[in-house]
């Protein structure tokens, strides 16, 4: 049925029917004035598409869409995806991509948070991998983070006092040990001592010096019950000791000489924490002199630091000396054995007589020892008898040296002559008490 609004046409006409989907809509009518009535104007209908659905993004081995990057999809509509162009992230940071695959990445990295993230941490990781850097550390370093160490954290069992010098030295020298190469543990080294008047000397290798500190503390381990690195038919002199090691051992000596060294020093350290109080003044005899446990290690310790800058010089190594209060236990022992060494060369005939008869424990004609810088004091050395007492109203000359120009006076790596900064009071004192000082040197 036609109404009046549809212009009397029918469903067939040019109208649109209801039923085809397509609301009825009455077509523009024409003004009463026109010649001519407008041609009806019929819009199209719009062409039907199937709806646009974004593509899926791609599930990563946990079951999760992978994102990161241009839209939920996790890759732009053209070029290479998402996955392919993070899969190009390291052959992109070692500079192996070609042109094209370079300028894709990098634009790839500008919209993708995610991948420039990573892309720096390659960056840096390649940058490691130049040969052009200096990778050597501190030869310091070692000896700065065991000294912190020593300081900050107690032991169970603490090493004596009177001990840790030692226990100081031999791990100072131990760290240089682990530092240098192969081939430098066959690098000559001359030592140096006095014997009378002279200096002399014996040249061996870096090797035969740690046999040299082994053997020797063999005396100290044999005192404590230990086994002897010698046995226990080894003579007891150190000189002798060292030359029937370099006899016997292998020609020449290897770094395998190391182990054994530094397993004997930690057992003296060991040792010596376990037994108690009165080790400290247990006998270690060298042959022709002996002294207490506790001046012995000391005495190790002097000579450990002294051979060690020698084996330092060898392989052009720096090498610090000790703590100032380590220091100042080894000049002290020094000047402790001051006026038995002077009587020993006054027996020779090398050293000056006495002026004076001395009664034991009554003060005698002194020398007024003055050691600056670190380590460093003052004492007294008694000129007439090994038992006379310095006294500082008796002394008749006075000496001023340096506290490691002493030190290598007493090691014998300078002369008499050489050593003395300052100089005042009794010239032949003073020349016997320097040249006693070298005269404690000793292979």
């Amino acid at each position: 049925m036609n109404g009046p609004l549809d212009g009397g046409r029918g469903a067939d006409d040019d109208g649109r029917d209801e039923r085809r989907g397509v609301p009825r809509i009455p077509g523009p009518r024409w003004a009463p004035d026109d010649l001519d009535p407008p041609a009806r104007i019929v819009p199209l209908p719009p062409v039907p598409t199937a709806p646009r659905v974004p593509p899926a993004p791609p599930v990563q081995p946990g079951g999760r869409p992978e994102t990161g990057c241009g839209g939920p999809g996790g890759g732009d509509e053209e070029g290479p995806s998402h996955s392919v162009l993070k899969s190009l992230l390291g052959a992109w940071a070692l500079s192996a991509c070609s042109a094209e695959e370079t300028a894709a990445v990098e634009a790839h990295l500008g919209d993708c948070a995610p991948c420039a993230d990573e892309a720096l941490r390659l960056r840096d990781a390649v940058a490691l991998l130049h040969t052009d850097r200096d990778l050597d550390l501190d030869p310091l370093l070692r000896f700065r983070v065991l000294e912190n160490c020593l300081v900050r954290r107690p032991a169970r069992i603490p090493v004596p006092a009177w001990a840790t010098p030692y226990d100081a030295e031999t791990a100072r020298l131990d760290a240089l040990l682990r530092d240098i190469a192969e081939v430098e543990w066959h690098a000559p080294v001359r030592l140096k001592w006095f014997e009378g008047e002279r200096q002399v000397s014996r040249r061996t290798t870096v090797a035969g010096v740690i046999g040299h500190l082994m053997t020797v503390d063999g005396l100290v381990a044999g005192a404590l019950g230990l086994d002897d690195p010698l046995g226990s038919d080894a003579p007891r002199v150190p000189t002798e000791r060292t030359e029937a090691f370099w006899r016997t051992a292998d020609l020449p000596p290897t770094r395998t000489v190391r182990e054994p060294w530094r397993d004997q020093s930690h057992t003296l350290i060991r040792t010596v924490s376990f037994a108690g109080r009165g080790a400290a003044e247990l006998s270690v005899s060298y042959g022709n002199f002996a002294l207490p446990l506790r001046d012995s290690l000391l005495d190790r310790a002097f000579e450990c630091w002294m051979h060690a800058g020698d084996i330092a010089d060898a392989v052009d190594y720096p090498y610090e000396p000790p703590s100032g209060s380590h220091l100042h236990g080894m000049i002290d022992l020094a000047a402790r054995l001051l006026p038995a060494a002077l009587a020993d060369r006054r027996r020779a005939g090398l050293a000056g007589p006495a002026r004076h008869l001395v009664a034991a424990g009554a003060p005698g004609r002194s020398l007024h020892l003055e050691v600056e810088g670190s380590g460093g004091g003052n004492w007294h050395i008694a000129l007439d008898s090994p038992a006379a007492i310095g006294s500082a109203d008796q002394a008749v000359a006075q000496v001023a040296l340096d506290g490691v120009e002493f030190c290598r006076l007493v090691a014998g790596h300078v002369s008499p002559e050489e050593a003395a900064a300052g100089q005042d009071g009794d010239r032949e004192a003073i020349r016997d008490v320097l040249f006693a000082a070298a005269s404690l040197s000793r292979l």
